[in-house]
């Protein structure tokens, strides 16, 4: 008898905790983001009502079915009933997965916009390097031949080539806010993984492949960026922070870079 009222307290007491958000994520800092929690929050609704009421309806079976001493009978069930209860839970989950991916799909297949501004993101075990192109609007040519990391070119720069002589690269990533962001990602070694936990963003970045991801910040602050896919025994360490800044902000340090 005393299982089914610890049921029922447990259950209202993880609900609490859900409905209070005593422990919840840190604001969005995009579109993306808010339309993310948005079916966040209905798919949890969903869920949640669904868990509680499953939970009630257990503490019910075991108070009204427990052993008083009489002899146990036997049900069958009702077929009827559990094929209506299945396919209702079927549909009501599948088309949350078809909004949920509706937003996903926004981030991964739709192509960023032409005037987005584009950085290379180049991850290795375990640093983050960003690369802009500088006042001529072109990255230079890169070759791994040339990657020294003792030498300070992480990413196998080209001094030979003019377009490259003016490229910025970063330990850190700059963006301006409310300007479209594509990132061209590729890692120098193993699977690393780009995350921004505000922009509600992550992706692998896969050896051998350029990546793509687009985004647009709309809040200025200092964002950590860490790595997110177990890298190494380094992995703890590959972390580094994504700075959104005002637009004259971003040119003025763009400038002041080039000029190193």
């Amino acid at each position: 008898m005393l299982l089914a009222p610890v049921i029922w307290v447990l259950t209202v007491v993880i609900a609490y905790f859900f409905v209070a958000q005593t422990w919840w994520f840190p604001p969005p800092i995009s579109a993306h983001g808010i339309a993310y929690d948005a079916q966040f929050m209905r798919t949890l609704v969903v869920v949640g009502i669904i868990f509680i009421l499953a939970q009630f309806a257990l503490g019910y079976v075991i108070a009204k079915f427990r052993n008083d001493g009489r002899r146990a009978g036997y049900s069958h069930g009702n077929n009827k009933l559990e094929t209506l209860w299945t396919s209702a839970t079927a549909l009501l989950f599948l088309g949350l997965v078809v909004m949920g991916t509706k937003i996903w799909a926004g981030v991964h297949f739709d192509e960023a916009p032409a005037d987005s501004t584009v950085i290379e993101v180049t991850a290795k075990q375990f640093a983050w390097s960003f690369r802009y192109p500088g006042p001529d609007g072109k990255f230079g040519h890169t070759d791994l031949k040339l990657v020294n990391d003792s030498a300070g070119n992480p990413l196998g720069l080209d001094d030979k080539d003019p377009a490259g002589k003016d490229d910025i690269v970063s330990a850190s990533l700059k963006v301006p806010v409310g300007k479209h962001i594509k990132l061209m990602m590729r890692s120098r070694d193993v699977i690393h993984n780009f995350f921004v936990r505000e922009l509600r963003m992550k992706q692998d970045i896969v050896p051998g492949m350029d990546i793509p991801l687009h985004f647009q910040a709309d809040q200025i602050g200092i964002y950590e960026v860490p790595c997110s896919e177990l890298c190494g025994l380094g992995h703890f360490q590959m972390r580094t922070t994504m700075q959104v800044m005002s637009e004259s902000d971003f040119e003025q340090w763009k400038q002041q870079q080039a000029q190193k």
